[in-house]
């Protein structure tokens, strides 16, 4: 959490604005139990730095010992051992309850039943271990090239899979999900329900990895999948929702469950949703935990891009970055009429290049600002929303955008640097529309800046700039042709070097904190790229995605304008409750090939769809990152949702513009892309003026903010006729207010401020 501090000058500055929050469900070691998580967390971290760069332990270490990985792993068991990983971490570090503020009585006998859970686990782990030893061997029969695994009915390796591999493993998973919604442990110790589903999750990779690297991963989606394959994906599956829920809320865990619910009733229902034939449990769960679901695009990118930029954040962290980039926010941008909403703009942008969530990024920032725009005159609700709006726009902000740009590049094909070009003019234009809000809305009520004394000085932070070189060598690495992991490499080691020029100097204590810190970040975002994985393997296995197709087709005869405003409401509707991430996998599933059927550019269609994946976290009634900041401000959470989505209305305007002008996302020639940017921004900029009742200094009438709306869609369109359109509507509207002085109807006078 941010803290507000100033120093005895009385200059406002940010500090901890790199620390994590801490969820009232994660546990607070101490002792051993530190140490332990401490060393997993690190090695976790380490181990995929190590991997995506094919450096491995033994080349390290000239040790060659058996079990130390060889690198690069095979992809499937990469990803298998990431979600893995992340399932071990976060039950060990996240409880199943939100521990209250005066510590519960333990409850020792739900603890005993804990570890009466172990038991089946450890007859699956046995199983699991005699599995593997039989599969290297070299026994068992080969079939072009691979090792066959005959686990039919009525064999000794079926017999086995289901009595002492998946029954055992399902009870202890099943047994220890529901005993950790009442066993009672202190906050700063292991709950053994919590170490029984920690176990569950190593149990199940340890069975995938020799499984799947048999003849059997041929059999995947198909009725003839080894049991064994559906046991250890139904736990897997039940894992990855249990953990979800505790680090994400209920939101996407009830989503899944409709999907995982329409998956089995799919043949009983009507129309575009219906099947012909009902999907049996062993063909449902084989194909789900497969690169078609779990393992597929969400997880490719959660276990390279997205992890990577989760290690390079902690670097960043352990130097203090953020608390510069907000201070050098207030010093740039602190100084104007409602000085503190338009630091919350400028930060949350230069944060949203390090911070992966919408409603993070307000805990980070707004702790902060919220306080100073309610001390400038803002009221709380209308600061919340100006901060959640803010936040928002920092997960379509290049050059790392979050993760769903890299799960678009995964998705499109279309590479990463492409995708980053693209979402420079969107980005300036969300956070125009936002900056024109804030500014006119001051206007509107009065608002002074804060007083050159108050801010830090701006001298003192432009000799700091050399904080942004790791910012600036991954882009120049980017653009020189380096991969995407090759540039986020040398970015993170930039950062490590560049604190050395700073008070947080980073030693090796300091590197492998900043592994640690990378590793519990990471666990809520996997969690939530390996649940999105769910829906997206019913979605592929279904076929829903088509049929949505066919349907956003038949719309598009009637009006393809009124198909996109329908594939909006889908998106929106997707992503309601859910992080950004999980909002655009699933979103990119159902909507985006139906508008690319439509003739839709592919890049056009993906980045319609990751906007309004992006801006659902403030649109009502359920808006994450409005809420997060309504708990800052002490705002009602739906005003403040409602604010919000008023403040950053334009936005919603803006997706459009991609399919009306190609320019807008860098496709076409210099001048074209220039005049789209201009006349966008312009337009923009009259939306605004029109929403908000200001223009050119005075208070406008209900008549002439009509005109302004529609005079700024005429700038929004794009095409040079229609730019002319609303340059001549502009300037009479100007004319109209300046020697006509229309008397504004109070009316229709939103104001921000209660």
């Amino acid at each position: 959490m941010t803290d507000q501090t100033a120093n005895t000058d009385g200059v406002v500055l940010a500090q901890g604005v790199d620390e994590e929050p801490v969820e009232r469900n994660r546990r607070l070691f101490e002792g051993r139990s530190l140490t332990v998580i401490a060393i997993l967390a690190t090695l976790y971290a380490a181990f995929h730095m190590l991997a995506l760069n094919g450096v491995s332990i033994r080349s390290l270490t000239g040790i060659n010992l058996p079990f130390l990985p060889q690198f690069p792993l095979e992809t499937w068991n990469f990803r298998i051992v990431h979600v893995a990983g992340a399932l071990m971490l976060g039950f060990l570090l996240f409880a199943a309850r939100l521990f209250p503020d005066t510590e519960d009585k333990p409850t020792p006998l739900l603890s005993r039943v804990g570890f009466v859970l172990l038991i089946p686990a450890a007859v699956a782990l046995y199983t699991v271990v005699d599995f593997i030893r039989m599969i290297d061997s070299g026994t068992l029969p080969q079939m072009g090239g691979l090792t066959t695994w005959a686990a039919f009915p009525g064999t000794e390796i079926y017999d086995r899979e289901v009595s002492w591999f998946g029954i055992p493993l399902l009870i202890a998973t099943g047994g220890a999900i529901v005993l950790g919604w009442f066993e009672k442990a202190p906050r700063n110790r292991f709950a053994t329900a919590d170490i029984v589903l920690a176990a569950c999750g190593v149990i199940v990779a340890l069975y995938f990895v020799p499984i799947y690297g048999t003849a059997a991963r041929n059999a995947v989606g198909t009725p003839f999948v080894p049991i064994g394959v559906a046991f250890a994906a139904t736990a897997g599956v039940a894992l990855i929702l249990e953990l979800t829920r505790r680090v994400a809320g209920l939101a996407l865990v009830i989503i899944t469950g409709v999907f995982l619910v329409y998956t089995f009733t799919a043949h009983l229902l009507p129309g575009i949703l219906a099947v012909q034939n009902p999907y049996s449990w062993q063909r449902f769960f084989g194909h789900v935990y497969s690169d078609a679901g779990i393992l597929g695009p969400t997880t490719a990118v959660s276990s390279t891009y997205i992890i990577l930029f989760i290690i390079f954040a902690a670097f960043l962290q352990a130097s203090k970055v953020g608390d510069y980039f907000v201070n050098f926010a207030f010093a740039t941008a602190g100084r104007a009429r409602g000085g503190p909403a338009k630091v919350a703009i400028f930060a949350s942008g230069l944060m949203g290049m390090i911070n992966g969530t919408s409603a993070g990024n307000v805990v980070a920032t707004g702790s902060l600002t919220i306080p100073l725009m309610k001390k400038v005159g803002y009221h709380r609700k209308t600061a919340g929303a100006i901060e959640a709006a803010a936040s928002t726009g920092g997960q379509i902000m290049p050059p790392i955008m979050g993760a769903g740009a890299f799960i678009m590049a995964e998705i499109t094909g279309i590479p990463y640097t492409d995708i980053a070009i693209a979402a420079v003019i969107p980005a300036i234009l969300y956070f125009a529309s936002i900056y024109f809000m804030v500014d006119l809305e001051a206007a509107k009520l009065g608002m002074r800046g804060m007083r050159e004394d108050e801010l830090p000085k701006l001298k003192q932070m432009l000799r700091q700039t050399y904080l942004f070189v790791p910012i600036v060598i991954l882009i120049v690495a980017l653009f020189l042709g380096y991969s995407v992991i090759r540039a986020g490499t040398l970015a993170t080691i930039a950062a490590a070097v560049v604190s050395w020029l700073t008070p947080h100097r980073m030693s090796l204590r300091a590197i492998l904190k900043a592994f640690e810190l990378a590793g519990i970040m990471s666990i809520q975002i996997i969690a939530v790229c390996a649940c999105a994985g769910v829906i997206v393997g019913v979605i592929s296995l279904t076929g829903v995605g088509a049929r949505f197709s066919s349907m956003l087709l038949d719309i598009a005869a009637t009006s393809q304008l009124l198909a996109l405003f329908f594939a909006m409401c889908i998106a929106i509707l997707l992503g309601m409750g859910m992080p950004t991430t999980a909002a655009y996998a699933v979103a990119a599933s159902v909507v985006a090939p139906g508008l690319v059927d439509l003739g839709i550019p592919q890049l056009t269609a993906h980045f319609f769809v990751f906007y309004f994946a992006v801006v659902s976290a403030i649109t009502p009634p359920v808006a994450l990152a409005s809420y997060a900041a309504a708990g800052i401000s002490g705002a009602n959470p739906m005003e403040t949702s409602v604010a919000s989505f008023k403040i950053g209305i334009s936005a919603f305007v803006v997706p459009f513009m991609f399919f009306y002008n190609a320019a807008i996302l860098m496709d076409g020639s210099w001048f074209e892309v220039i005049r789209a940017a201009v006349t966008a921004t312009v337009g923009v900029f009259l939306l605004s003026a029109g929403i908000q009742g200001w223009f050119m200094g005075g208070r406008t009438v209900w008549y002439l903010r009509l005109a302004l709306v529609v005079t700024a869609l005429f700038m929004i369109e794009g095409g040079l006729v229609s730019d002319l359109i609303g340059i001549c509507g502009a300037v009479a509207i100007y004319l109209v207010q300046k020697f006509l002085h229309p008397s504004p109807d109070a009316s229709f006078d939103v104001r921000g401020a209660d």
